[in-house]
């Protein structure tokens, strides 16, 4: 049996953060689009695809924070607050980011179900970002 590197979990890692983006992004399909064309139709599956997709932002977060060596106390249940107050003092356009797809993909499509195309699609770009900046290869992109 041979021991995981780093470098191997990471990639593991990356793999199903990858995979519950493209989960959300086939539920998000499976959603409709209204005539007018500005909302989606089906509340349930803009539900499911926007918290896959916050869980995948959340996975990604962990990953890049975890190459920081930052890690929550046992003690500690991470929150919104655990992630942005770490990612202020690193990293404020990925901070931006995290906040966008809070806002739009936690809180407006999970809590709300919120149909409005554009906000969805601002929440999943944002989720694009975050994905793509923990990729293991960056120069692969």
């Amino acid at each position: 049996m041979t021991k995981k590197t780093h470098q191997d979990t990471n990639q593991e890692n990356y793999a199903q953060v990858v995979r519950y983006l493209d989960n959300a992004k086939e539920d998000l399909q499976r959603a409709g689009k209204n005539d007018d064309g500005k909302n989606y139709k089906d509340k349930k599956y803009i539900r499911r695809a926007s918290g896959t997709a916050y869980s995948a932002v959340l996975m990604a977060v962990d990953i890049w924070l975890g190459k920081k060596g930052i890690f929550p106390t046992k003690k500690d249940r991470k929150s919104i607050d655990f992630y942005r107050n770490h990612l202020r003092t690193l990293d404020m356009k990925m901070l931006n980011y995290l906040n966008l797809a809070y806002d739009t993909l936690h809180l407006s499509g999970y809590y709300d179900g919120n149909l409005s195309r554009g906000n969805i699609a601002d929440g999943f770009e944002a989720a694009d970002f975050i994905v793509k900046r923990i990729h293991p290869y960056p120069e692969a992109l």
